[in-house]
């Protein structure tokens, strides 16, 4: 094992030469041999094999290390291995028109700060329309109360106080020379801190790279600031895009702010749930929407792989990533969907997909599965509006779902970060259990059990594709299994808040603290309009992901932390340090 490898450099004839005189003894090669399950070769090969790599593939490999690997991150440089998640041969139509908001009529300001937070972005695009706010006003309102409830969720990395007022005079202006872009115009959001802006930093919520500035404006930032919305603030990422561990903390839940957020798009989760921005853009490799979505109570979209381009963020699988919304309703995700979706240039795996419109869906005509495991409030509500509702459930062979995402998942992310190992970098990533060990297994992942993931993969779509014999099914948005299918798959899943439940272990006196419920509403690849659809008409009748969390009051005999009020957070237009 020794022998095989060597410092990161030039390789040199002096170590050829040394290596090549060991080569006589195999005995310690078959351990090595052992650790990649290929301990059936006999002495003779092994001696050859071992020549061979030392001869050929090692200077092979260090010279594609060094073309493509010597930046982290995956910015530069995508595979050209492309998965493309469409199901069957027909042509997939190019995008051609926007989707057809509903109209508002008859909204009206609030008099309370804390009411216009909680609005929707399709009724403070309404407000701004009818000029009865301002973005600017609107961007102050949710600086302060950023800086208000950020010592306390710690979803916040940087705040964009210069830009975002930059922004937001813009929409002004625009707006009163008659020019109004759409229902984003002038609407505060923010970005999970893994994708690049310029100017600002992008720390991948990761101590190594705390400090870094990417020259390079990420594709679905430019769409949203062509669409006239105001980045207000860089959310936390958990490090390297996993879990919600970051350089500054760990991202709490407002609905219960003993636990954590739950995963790696903590700030966007825990951020839009407590009313600090009107909607933010997530990620997801592995669960990373559906479970901060979940655990926040918030209403997210995981889209079509490929709907939404990734030029500009950090890479952990260029066959897994997604980009997707975290909005305070249904109707608010198709509105962000609409103003992203489309191909990226950069993005090989980006595509222009045709979406009908999901405010025109006629959900009589649709037939919906449901899972065991399914909210079945849902269910009845979906019935009651005419939909079709039958028993289901997904019928597959393929019995190792999570190795084939982990095997492709790791070797991906380890491509992408390869430098990082090397160099040691690893050794103060901030979770030493979770990315360092994965990265280190996946350095002994042979190319061809990779490749044989991959097939193994494109065996389960298949089967997935011919067991969907509905339009849509509804199940539990959390379950390890189903997260692993659906990012294999591709397949979009709207995570839909249903209702609440006590905590586990509550004070011994009354607390408001709970946690949420939520459900998974998923539709194959290309069909997000249907989930968005169900979704709407689900919502339209129940108010679950109306509801407030209790961030300044946990209840009178609650006495887990301080008012938080009297601790507002000073910070600005900085990365913040640990807390």
């Amino acid at each position: 094992m020794v022998l095989l490898i060597q410092d990161s450099g030039a390789y040199s004839h002096k170590n050829n030469g040394e290596c090549s005189e060991k080569i006589n003894d195999v005995s310690p090669l078959k351990c090595a041999f052992a650790i990649f399950d290929a301990d059936f070769f006999n002495d003779t090969k092994i001696a050859e094999i071992t020549k061979g790599a030392i001869e050929l593939n090692i200077p092979i490999s260090r010279a594609n290390r060094k073309l493509v690997a010597s930046t982290n991150g995956g910015l530069h440089d995508p595979s050209y291995l492309v998965f493309n998640p469409d199901w069957g041969s027909e042509q997939v139509q190019s995008k051609s028109k926007r989707f057809r908001y509903p109209s508002l009529s008859g909204i009206q300001r609030p008099e309370s700060e804390e009411d216009i937070a909680y609005m929707t972005v399709l009724e403070l695009g309404e407000l701004i329309k009818t000029k009865q706010i301002t973005s600017e006003e609107l961007t102050r309102i949710f600086l302060h109360r950023l800086k208000r409830y950020n010592h306390v969720l710690e979803a916040v990395i940087t705040y964009t106080d210069e830009l975002a007022y930059k922004q937001a005079k813009e929409a002004d202006e625009m707006l009163a020379r008659g020019i109004y872009l759409g229902p984003l115009h002038g609407i505060p959001y923010g970005l999970k801190d893994i994708i690049a802006v310029p100017q600002y930093k992008t720390t991948w919520g990761s101590t190594t790279f705390k400090d870094q500035v990417l020259d390079i404006e990420a594709s679905v930032y430019k769409k949203l600031k062509s669409a006239g919305a105001v980045l207000v603030a860089k959310l936390v990422t958990g490090s390297l895009a996993c879990d919600d561990i970051w350089f500054g903390g760990r991202t709490r839940n407002p609905w219960n702010i003993e636990e954590y957020s739950g995963g790696s798009s903590a700030g966007p989760a825990a951020s839009t749930s407590a009313g600090i921005v009107p909607f933010a853009i997530g990620s997801e490799t592995s669960g990373s929407i559906t479970y901060p979505a979940a655990r926040c109570g918030v209403t997210a979209l995981r889209p079509t792989f490929g709907a939404v381009g990734r030029t500009g963020v950090m890479s952990i699988s260029e066959s897994l990533d997604k980009l997707g919304p975290f909005c305070r309703s249904a109707v608010d995700c198709a509105i962000i969907l609409d103003a992203i979706l489309g191909k990226d240039p950069d993005d090989l795996s980006s595509r222009d997909i045709s979406l009908d419109d999901p405010f025109s869906v006629d959900i009589t005509n649709l037939t919906v599965g449901y899972l065991d495991d399914a909210e079945m409030e849902v269910v009845h509500v979906l019935e009651s509006k005419g939909v079709k509702m039958v028993p289901f459930e997904l019928n597959y062979t393929v019995d190792d779902v999570q190795g084939i995402l982990n095997f492709t998942m790791d070797v991906d992310m380890l491509a992408h970060f390869d430098e990082w190992q090397r160099s040691g970098e690893d050794d103060s990533y901030e979770a030493q259990e979770q990315w360092p060990v994965e990265l280190r297994r996946a350095r002994m992942i042979p190319a061809v059990d990779y490749v044989q993931a991959q097939r193994a993969r494109g065996k389960l779509v298949r089967e997935i594709r011919e067991s969907f014999s509905v339009d849509a099914f509804i199940g539990n948005a959390t379950d390890w299994e189903k997260v692993c299918i659906g990012n294999l798959v591709g397949m979009p899943v709207l995570v839909v808040p249903t209702g609440f439940a006590k905590i586990s272990d509550p004070p011994p006196h009354r607390t408001r603290r709970r946690m949420t419920i939520t459900t998974g509403i998923y539709a194959p690849p290309n069909r997000d309009h249907i989930a968005l659809a169900l979704a709407m008409a689900y919502q339209s009748v129940t108010t679950h992901h109306r509801q407030r969390p209790p961030i300044d009051d946990l209840g009178r005999n609650d006495l887990m932390v301080d008012s938080i009020s009297a601790q507002p957070d000073h910070r600005c237009s900085e990365t913040i340090p640990c807390l």
